[in-house]
């Protein structure tokens, strides 16, 4: 025998009518009126109105997921590219007298400190004892001219890096021109 609830709901499902009538306006132009929804919702009971509500939601839920996953992406490339900035501008600041090309070794250093970030991506800056280079090289003749002459001891080596940030979510950019940058500054050994 039957429980009561489920005759009940078979009386429910059997009194409803989930179709418009044939050649109404809206089943010619596959539009549903409100009244119509609601019907359906109602026919569905509460298994189904569940169902319709998780549809609702789930783009939603799925945006703001995809949106936090990608948030944590660029966190995570904000914080190897400071930790690589760092690295990077320690050796610069010890480098004193022990190479001729001071910002290659330190773009080199930032290269192993960051094994996650596109190295062509990278855009540096050093500023030497006041002297401004742009690049990854700053190449000298000699130890006491050029970049490798302008870490004088005491003098203070400033290193900028900056890294493109990706913060597209299902194929829309919610920050085209979102750039990650680091600096930082050590006195020369």
């Amino acid at each position: 025998m039957k429980n009561q609830g489920s005759l009940r709901r078979q009386a429910n499902l059997a009194t409803c009518s989930l179709t418009h009538p044939a050649g109404t306006n809206s089943e010619r132009t596959g539009k549903r009126s409100l009244r119509a929804w609601m019907r359906t919702l109602h026919c569905l009971g509460d298994e189904g109105s569940s169902l319709i509500e998780f549809a609702l939601v789930l783009p939603m839920l799925l945006l703001l997921l995809t949106g936090i996953s990608t948030a944590g992406v660029a966190m995570n490339n904000y914080l190897q590219l400071t930790e690589s900035v760092t690295s990077g501008a320690r050796l610069l600041a010890v480098s004193r007298g022990n190479t001729l090309d001071p910002c290659a070794t330190s773009v080199a250093a930032v290269y192993a400190a960051a094994p996650g970030l596109t190295q062509s991506k990278f855009t540096f800056t050093f500023v030497l004892n006041g002297t401004t280079y742009n690049g990854t090289s700053c190449s000298s003749s000699s130890t006491t001219t050029g970049a490798a002459g302008n870490l004088v001891q005491g003098g203070t080596a400033r290193l900028t890096a900056t890294y493109p940030c990706n913060l597209s979510v299902y194929g829309r950019n919610y920050a085209p021109t979102c750039t990650l940058t680091a600096q930082t500054t050590e006195l020369v050994q």
